[in-house]
């Protein structure tokens, strides 16, 4: 079939964009095509995520609709980039949902972003997907999750880190909720396997000069420092440490080191020997990972970055949409999420993966792996891990009428509050 697609890459203002009420924005839609809008970051500060998850989405619609469409249609991409911007994201949201009539959206990085347009989306029913990985907590009947949260990753890479390196850590974290939320579960997995937090400290997104947390870290003599940092500028802080000769003697594990393809930006030198837990990583052994690899790598060429967990949750997350509106035999929204809600499971590149009916978050592979010459090398598996921590708080079988974030009541539930 020919291919009746289009994408729009809005990249640079927004001068014009009218924010208005439900039914009275944007124009009607002709149903000759699936429309699928994508919010993400592919500039500023966040684009070292979102740039490979936006490749991964494209190569997911395009080999959709190569594969025939859906249901007899095909599905056209919508692209926007919202620059690392909070509000350019409310704006597009708006625009996708009310002025494309999109049928769905995947689109959000940071939980800043996610919980920007997670209740504009509701509010217009445009379902929508989360494809990055999270503190956990998002408890909404239009909202899929498929990332890792963190009793899925953290709570794997704790124990075995301190098996490793020793019991004394230091945490460093990004200050929004995903560093802040996850520096208190890494704290609690810590004191449930018998450790010790040195200390917490937490950086803004823009912070590239970490000489004085160093300084501390050298000061508090910890075994291992675990780092929750996020974006391009806190890259600083890895070449910093080797700088100083830290990489050497104090080692580092992370849940977010690498999912930005950081191990390939600094030196092998300055990265070898940290851990990372990951529901993905490009050097995850099979078949249907290597194809997808591979694919991946000739659409792409020479520009194609590295696979990473959000690359591999973006095309996950949409390879589970399609084949719920394959199974609903519509686009709508509320059969294609009780189609999502009946048990749908894929074999992906990462594994074999389900969502959760009760949370509509994935089940998912975990992989623990160890930096080596720029390349992680699988040393732990953990299959088909629930997102136990977002059970705490959510059930939305039991009470499908929710639309909420409910990450304090989840470290309430856990003890940690």
């Amino acid at each position: 079939m020919s291919f009746d697609r289009r994408t729009f890459i809005k990249g640079t203002s927004l001068a014009g964009l009218t924010l208005m009420a439900p039914g009275i924005i944007g124009r009607a839609k002709a149903d000759d095509t699936i429309r699928l809008a994508s919010i993400l970051d592919q500039s500023g500060g966040l684009d070292i995520y979102g740039k490979p998850m936006a490749d991964a989405t494209t190569m997911a619609v395009d080999e959709i609709n190569a594969a025939g469409g859906l249901n007899g249609k095909q599905v056209e991409l919508i692209n926007y980039d919202p620059q690392s911007n909070i509000q350019f994201y409310t704006q597009y949201a708006t625009k996708a949902a009310a002025g494309d009539k999109a049928h769905v959206v995947h689109a959000g990085i940071t939980s800043a972003s996610r919980e920007a347009i997670r209740p504009t989306l509701g509010r217009f029913k445009s379902l929508y997907f989360y494809n990055t990985q999270y503190e956990g907590g998002v408890c909404d009947r239009n909202c899929f999750c498929t990332g890792s949260t963190p009793a899925q990753t953290v709570e794997k890479l704790v124990p075995y880190a301190m098996n490793k390196f020793g019991k004394k850590v230091y945490i460093i974290a990004a200050d929004y909720n995903y560093g802040q939320i996850t520096a208190q579960w890494v704290k609690k997995y810590v004191t449930d396997n018998g450790g010790e937090v040195a200390d917490i400290e937490f950086f803004p997104l823009d912070v590239t000069n970490f000489g004085p947390t160093i300084k501390k870290i050298q000061a508090a003599k910890p075994d291992m420092v675990w780092s929750a940092l996020v974006g391009g500028a806190h890259i600083s802080f890895y070449r910093q440490y080797a700088a100083a000769g830290m990489n050497k003697s104090v080692p580092i594990a992370s849940t977010t080191f690498g999912v930005g393809n950081e191990h390939k930006l600094i030196s092998a030198d300055e990265g070898d020997g940290i851990l990372a837990a990951y529901t993905y990583f490009q050097e995850v052994p099979g078949d249907d990972n290597a194809a997808f690899v591979k694919r991946f790598q000739d659409k792409f060429g020479a520009d194609a970055p590295y696979l990473n967990e959000l690359a591999a949750r973006s095309y996950e997350g949409i390879q589970f949409w399609a084949e719920a509106v394959r199974k609903a035999g519509t686009a709508d929204r509320m059969p294609v999420i009780e189609a999502l809600e009946s048990g749908i499971s894929l074999a992906g590149p990462s594994g074999p993966i389900s969502i959760d009916p009760k949370t509509h978050h994935g089940v998912l592979n975990v992989y623990l792996a160890e930096l080596k010459d720029q390349t992680f090398n699988i040393v732990e598996t953990h299959n088909e891990q629930p997102p136990s921590d977002t059970l705490l708080v959510c059930d939305l079988k039991a009470n499908p009428d929710q639309a909420k974030f409910y990450f304090e009541n989840g470290l309430e539930a856990a003890g940690i509050k």
